[in-house]
């Protein structure tokens, strides 16, 4: 892993994890202790989702690089789906409130990348590697 997608990484999780932290206590104000524990665990799950999704990424762009829009489109819509597939599985769970469930995970999807997004902004990457000072034999200066 480089240090620009471990920056990546905190760069999202960090605020996630504060903003998870407020949806949970409002959770609690409003639903008591299972709506609380519903709120962290959905926080919890759309981190994970995306922290995985986002390694699973930075190992394809480094094995792969030709494959790395595509396997970035089919990780997202891969994560979407599975997000909703586990959303419909727990709605009906008796051990988790389920509107605080969901609530959590729309909290922390959104957090998550719009503070990507603001990683992502903010990163300065060299996508061109600058050109070296030597000039081979015949090639320009």
């Amino acid at each position: 892993m480089q240090s620009n997608d471990a920056r990546i990484i905190r760069g999202a999780a960090i605020p996630t994890a504060a903003v998870g932290a407020v949806a949970m206590a409002i959770g609690a104000v409003v639903a008591g202790g299972d709506g609380a524990s519903g709120v962290a665990l959905g926080v919890l799950v759309a981190a994970g989702f995306f922290a995985i999704g986002l390694l699973a990424l930075t190992m394809v762009g480094q094995r792969w690089p030709d494959l790395f829009f595509g396997a970035a489109v089919l990780i997202y819509t891969t994560q979407m789906g599975l997000l909703l597939g586990l959303l419909l599985l727990l709605r009906d769970a008796s051990f988790l409130n389920g509107r605080a469930f969901a609530a959590g995970v729309l909290v922390g999807t959104a957090t998550w990348l719009a503070a990507q997004v603001r990683v992502h902004m903010t990163l300065k990457v060299l996508y061109v590697e600058p050109e070296s000072s030597s000039t081979s034999a015949g090639g320009r200066p």
